[in-house]
């Protein structure tokens, strides 16, 4: 059991069922996954690009991503169906809990220019989404193998849980957002 799963345990969840005032330990808000999405616009002329991104995010995640498909054509873009298009990984139990613990501690405090994590970000069910611009904040990442900077998007998938819940959860598990009057 890491840090942060921890401290889920021992601090998070007896506060949340204070604070809820929620009497059984099933109704608690939990991190269920996190997904890592990377799309490649790149893949379509070169499609080594792919494989670049697929090995950094496996890098970032510690588990092999897969890649992503067009579900149809779109003959502006000169996409066709079944074409590559991104590359996506989704983390579960302590693999989505060694991410966060990361996330928070180390990548979080290396964005240029960070002020804190938007809260506007939550999706009516609780899950929280935002973008991360450069993969190299990632300390996984060796910073001389990168051809170009790419960014990523990250869901943090939370059950049982609505937009007020769940930035509960996150504040107290250490995910800074930012103040109101910034």
């Amino acid at each position: 059991m890491n840090k942060i799963s921890k401290k889920y345990k021992d601090e998070v969840s007896p506060k949340l069922k204070e604070e809820f005032k929620l009497e059984n330990d099933l109704a608690l808000p939990y991190l269920e996954k996190i997904v890592l999405n990377a799309s490649v616009v790149d893949g379509l002329s070169d499609k080594g690009v792919i494989e670049k991104v697929k090995s950094q995010l496996g890098q970032i995640s510690g588990q092999m991503p897969k890649i992503t498909l067009a579900k149809k054509s779109i003959s502006t873009f000169k996409l066709k169906e079944k074409d590559p298009i991104g590359v996506t990984v989704t983390l579960r139990g302590k693999r989505s809990w060694d991410f966060l613990e990361n996330f928070i501690s180390l990548v979080a405090p290396r964005m240029r220019d960070f002020r804190g994590m938007p809260d506007d970000k939550f999706d009516e069910k609780g899950n929280y989404s935002f973008g991360v611009a450069e993969q190299i904040l990632f300390p996984q990442i060796d910073y001389s193998k990168i051809d170009k900077t790419r960014g990523l998007v990250v869901t943090i998938v939370i059950k049982k849980s609505d937009k007020q819940k769940s930035k509960r959860l996150l504040e107290l598990l250490g995910l800074p957002f930012r103040k109101e009057n910034i």
